[in-house]
């Protein structure tokens, strides 16, 4: 099996089985996410312990891509302290958007598996989308979050 076939396959287990999925009450924090173009909208909930994310959920409806990467987000994200958490933002923006990404895909696990993402410039918007809500909502933000 090639890496493309192994990335595939983990954006389609992910959007046929979302980890985490559901609402998380009472949240610490909460963001509200829209993509206009393609129609996803996901709600993403927090619960923290001091600095670091203890727990995550989201909800919505959206395409594979957008599914699968709000899933895959929710497990990177447990555990992580507000810093870390805006580490891998950076390093899932560079990996989304730039051709000549310097990511190293090891450190990313299976949020590697979006990298293909970035050939499809339309859907760079449906992954990103729930990494904006999470920035949102660490961020107490009330207004929703628009990938326009």
């Amino acid at each position: 099996m090639d890496l493309k076939d192994l990335y595939r396959d983990v954006i389609v287990d992910h959007n046929r089985n979302p980890r985490n999925f559901g609402k998380l009450e009472p949240a610490d924090a909460h963001a509200d996410g829209h993509n206009p173009l393609c129609g996803d909208r996901l709600s993403l909930y927090v619960n923290l312990d001091g600095d670091r994310i203890r727990e995550v959920k989201f909800d919505g409806s959206g395409c594979a891509i957008s599914v699968a990467s709000a899933s895959l987000l929710t497990e990177a994200v447990k555990g992580k302290s507000r810093s870390d958490v805006k580490a891998l933002f950076d390093d899932m923006h560079a990996l989304l958007t730039q051709h000549d990404a310097t990511v190293d895909p090891g450190k990313l696990g299976k949020l590697a598996a979006l990298s293909g993402v970035r050939e499809f410039p339309a859907r760079v918007k449906c992954a990103s989308l729930c990494w904006h809500t999470l920035n949102a909502a660490l961020d107490s933000q009330s207004a929703p979050v628009s990938t326009e």
